[in-house]
């Protein structure tokens, strides 16, 4: 092995991925069950929810403005991921909707800005070797699964006022880890914002970013509520579990497919496929989740609902993660209990079809199959 492969800190960033996916594997599909036990309504999960959400808008650009003058992001990453666990563990102190509400913005606006500078400073130590990026990457999948999978199988046989002590363990590995990840001096970059508004001008990316803003809308009644809905068709949370890990599988399988993919078929072509699959997905999910059988195929679906679409979203530059996270999480909350999962579900491929519609009609008609790039 060369000096400079020895010199990439393969296991501090790879175990950085592993803790990080894994806290997210035991909170998204196990938290909002919790809020539940602790007697929240789905107006007030659905505004918890989009208060981790709306952190998504702001936090990574706060701390991308001061890594930028810096040039030290793992200084950022480490602290964001101490106040992170630190104020995480305010949960087990007090109760009431106000406190959880303090609690979840302060815990996710710094949740939040701890990936985007970490992978701010896995490409710097990659600079050389980008190549070896989704070996580092893999390690976030695999701790997704197994925190799903484990979370899910103790949930089964422990109470879920625990939940809070497992995620916040997973936070402190996350920051430890990042103490040793040895810092990179950052290259600067020359920004043009006459050029990044007039890019954003052009309506085939002004329709584009619809299209991905109407996705995360459909997406949030799956993210907030799929585990609650499941739970009240009375599934146990171990099987709750394999169906989120049956989706995260189908996404890491797309996901080693998808540069042979982008040689055969345009981004349009993709995008249109991932629109129409959406809108599958959601139906099923609202007026066949009693069937196990149809809700495996439905988390199959999650390769092209989610996966294939934010890859097209990163050949396009979307920003609309957060704002659609937030929109589809209110309105989902507001309106779970009084019109039921099948009309929430209904609105989501709703959200779809019009998505649908926008590409077919303005996304990517001039734009070619990936045949000549080297992906």
């Amino acid at each position: 092995m060369s000096d400079r492969i020895q010199s990439i800190p393969y296991w501090p960033l790879s175990g950085f991925y592993f803790f990080y996916f894994a806290a997210l594997g035991s909170f998204l599909p196990y938290w909002n069950l919790y809020l539940v036990q602790k007697g929240f309504n789905a107006a007030q999960i659905g505004e918890l929810s989009a208060i981790v959400m709306a952190t998504k808008i702001i936090s990574p650009n706060l701390g991308g403005i001061i890594a930028d003058k810096t040039g030290k992001p793992l200084r950022i990453v480490r602290m964001s991921c101490f106040l992170t666990s630190v104020l995480f563990i305010g949960f087990l102190f007090k109760e009431g909707f106000a406190w959880y509400l303090v609690i979840s913005l302060g815990f996710s606006f710094f949740w939040n800005i701890s990936l985007p500078q970490f992978e701010v400073a896995t490409l710097s130590h990659l600079q050389t070797e980008p190549h070896r990026y989704s070996q580092i990457r893999l390690w976030g999948s695999v701790g997704f699964i197994i925190a799903v999978l484990c979370t899910g199988q103790y949930l089964d046989h422990q109470p879920l006022n625990t939940l809070p002590l497992i995620i916040n363990a997973l936070f402190l590995g996350m920051w430890l880890v990042a103490l040793v990840v040895p810092e990179v001096k950052q290259t600067q970059l020359a920004h043009s914002a006459t050029h990044l508004l007039q890019l954003l001008k052009r309506r085939e990316i002004i329709a584009f970013f619809s299209v991905y803003l109407l996705l995360q809308i459909a997406h949030r009644a799956y993210y907030v509520f799929y585990s609650i809905y499941l739970k009240e068709l009375h599934y146990s949370s171990s099987t709750i579990g394999v169906l989120w890990v049956a989706g995260v599988i189908a996404e890491v399988f797309l996901f080693m497919i998808m540069h042979k993919l982008l040689h055969l078929f345009s981004l349009r072509q993709i995008i249109l496929t991932s629109v129409f699959l959406s809108i599958v997905r959601w139906l099923i999910i609202g007026f066949a989740a009693d069937s196990l059988y149809w809700l495996i195929g439905a988390q199959l679906l999650h390769a092209a609902t989610f996966g294939s679409a934010h890859i097209a979203a990163i050949h396009y530059i979307s920003v609309c993660y957060g704002v659609g996270g937030m929109i589809g999480s209110l309105f989902s909350g507001y309106y779970w209990e009084a019109c039921g999962a099948r009309f929430i579900y209904t609105c989501a491929a709703g959200c779809c079809v019009l998505a649908f519609i926008i590409t077919a009609k303005w996304v990517g008609r001039t734009q070619p199959a990936l045949k000549q790039e080297q992906v």
